[in-house]
């Protein structure tokens, strides 16, 4: 019985080991994941008994595999489980009665937008009382970074080697969209930057406009985004003010809450049941 225990303890061990281990590469690898003969290589570990504790770890869903590259990662259940013991509801469970209570208040509709690898996602949203277009359209509609006002508030507050990295990527699918410049944007970007807000109209979705805040992690970099979406006559020079220091406030509050296991940041297409990138 004894030498069960102690080989439950071993293999908790290096269960937990694999984690940490995974963990870290999630934060630091340009390419997320570890191989099964790196995470072994790591932990002075054969490769077999590698292989047999992430089997448990898969089964259990703290772990997922990406077939087409055989690495390894931390699972949606592992962020789903961190976030419960650290924050009793996720990005959207929290915002859910902010945006209700925005789309009440300003008569217009409210959107929550999330970053999802090059894009943004509408993760939630709340109608006004008058009909509008948006380039995400409903829950779980996907825009390129730099579409938009909630999508380039997010751009605009990434880190800098991020927001290349988007800029570069981007930049011949909004082309596509009928976008204008890489000087244009990269203008837009630094008044973002400077105003903390974004409210310009492009006109590509005539008669609309819009004025969306990044919602900021405790490093100061963008996760999400509340944006209000409206007719172009209801954000006047008058208007505008008071909209953007409603949602400041409400976007400061919501910083604060932020979890940095939150499964809707990690993989924002999983909660919403997609299979985005």
């Amino acid at each position: 019985m004894a030498a069960d225990d102690a080989g439950a303890k071993t293999s908790l061990q290096r269960g937990l080991a694999i984690l940490r281990v995974l963990a870290e590469a999630d934060e630091s690898a340009a390419e997320s994941g570890m191989r099964l003969t790196d995470i072994a290589r790591a932990l002075d570990l054969t490769p077999p008994t590698v292989h047999r504790i992430l089997k448990t770890l898969l089964d259990e869903g703290m772990v997922e595999a990406d077939k087409a590259t055989k690495r390894y990662r931390l699972g949606i259940d592992f962020f789903a489980l961190a976030a419960r013991a650290g924050n009793p509801g996720n990005l959207r469970d929290v915002c859910r009665p902010i945006i209700l209570r925005l789309s009440a208040t300003l008569r217009d509709t409210i959107f929550l937008l999330v970053r999802s690898g090059f894009d943004a996602v509408c993760l939630d949203r709340s109608e006004g009382p008058v009909p509008i277009r948006s380039f995400t359209g409903d829950i779980g509609g996907r825009i390129a970074l730099g579409i938009g006002q909630g999508s380039i508030s997010i751009l605009a507050f990434l880190p800098e080697e991020e927001r290349e990295e988007v800029i570069r990527f981007n930049l011949p699918r909004m082309h596509g969209l009928g976008f204008l410049d890489e000087v244009y944007l990269r203008t837009e970007i630094a008044r973002v930057r400077e105003l903390g807000y974004a409210s310009r109209s492009t006109g590509l979705l005539p008669g609309m406009a819009g004025v969306a805040v990044p919602i900021l992690d405790q490093q100061g970099h963008a996760v999400a985004a509340i944006s209000v979406g409206t007719i172009a006559e209801r954000l006047n020079d008058d208007r505008l003010p008071v909209v953007v220091d409603i949602l400041k406030r409400e976007a400061a509050g919501v910083s604060r809450l932020i979890s940095p296991f939150d499964p809707v940041l990690r993989r924002p297409a999983s909660v919403l049941g997609g299979s985005g990138p």
